[in-house]
């Protein structure tokens, strides 16, 4: 069993950050401001990949607001705590 979040499996959680390559300068902002390991900068095509996605933390979004090429999103966070909530009655 991988990680879990108040007890939910994390891989039931799809709260994740999604990179516009279009975007992206590979300026590294998110890199430095997320310390879990999310992110990786692919030196081939110089920009910022999500290397490793379960490890963002459910409902952090704060390397979003330094990308300054507002190039990172995430899912709708209403949503997501709507799902957290449904998942959270199931487990109980």
């Amino acid at each position: 069993m991988g990680r879990a979040y108040m007890g939910i499996p994390r891989e039931k959680i799809p709260w994740r950050p999604e990179v516009d390559m279009e975007k992206c300068v590979g300026c590294g902002q998110c890199l430095e401001t997320c310390p879990n390991g999310v992110y990786l900068l692919d030196t081939e095509i110089g920009k910022i990949v999500v290397a490793v996605p379960e490890n963002c933390v459910v409902l952090c979004n704060k390397c979003a607001s330094f990308c300054t090429q507002e190039a990172i999103s995430f899912p709708d966070i209403q949503e997501t705590k709507r799902l957290l909530a449904m998942l959270l009655r199931e487990k109980s």
